[in-house]
């Protein structure tokens, strides 16, 4: 899977980016680096240029979590935010801008090496020619797991690689309760750890959005205690 991805580093620390560029590059990444929000944004001018984008949160000047707000608008690409290991507020914060996975600050080059091949694992869509077994309709929602697709009434709502999986999740156990640690393995493809709120946000954001699209209806429960439920109604 490492061959051929670009990967963008952005993080002040010139001596960690050196050793984590090193490790990255045995791993078969090509790595890209910026050591401020200000040196990465003209890196950052268009979608695609990389397959998954690094972000420290605390950097001087502008934080990454302002350079995730700046981009994620314009840039759907996979973004993991590295965070300090009592920032758990900007953990949420950073996901509920659009990250797709944090990693806590200093972190083993390994632990990084798997959250990146998980979450590039989970953004690539289904290979082969389009299979209609993928494509799933409930409640006005049509999910084309082929074309990593949502339409809401026939409008496309915008969702991350995780919120995708997630919403797929969900649809395929339509009327069942789907437990947060089967949810994480599923989604973000690691154990749900205790404190961990990923997936809680990602399951909110992609409630938020289907609520903005289909107003009058809520269609994701929380079954307090067990997980969260489309409704089948």
């Amino acid at each position: 899977m490492s061959d051929n991805v670009k990967l963008l580093l952005v993080d002040d620390d010139q001596e960690l980016c050196d050793l984590m560029g090193q490790y990255l590059q045995s791993e078969g990444f090509e790595v890209s680096f910026a050591h401020s929000v200000e040196q990465a944004l003209p890196l950052l001018q268009h979608d695609g240029q990389y397959d998954l984008l690094i972000f420290d949160i605390m950097m001087p000047g502008q934080t990454g979590l302002e350079l995730l707000q700046q981009v994620r608008p314009r840039v759907r690409t996979p973004v993991i935010m590295l965070t300090g290991r009592g920032d758990d507020i900007d953990r949420i914060i950073g996901l509920e801008m659009g990250a797709d996975d944090y990693l806590a600050k200093p972190c083993n080059p390994r632990e990084l090496v798997a959250r990146i091949r998980a979450v590039l694992r989970r953004s690539v869509p289904l290979s082969g020619v389009e299979d209609h077994s993928t494509i799933l309709n409930l409640h006005n929602i049509e999910l084309d797991a082929g074309k990593r697709r949502v339409t809401v009434a026939g409008n496309p709502i915008e969702l991350t690689s995780a919120e995708f999986n997630v919403l797929a999740e969900l649809m395929r156990a339509v009327g069942s309760i789907v437990s947060k640690d089967e949810l994480t393995e599923k989604v973000l493809h690691r154990k749900l750890t205790a404190y961990d709120r990923a997936i809680d946000v990602h399951v909110s954001r992609v409630r938020q959005k289907l609520a903005a699209a289909m107003p009058s209806s809520e269609l994701i429960k929380t079954v307090r205690g067990a997980g969260y439920m489309l409704v089948n109604e």
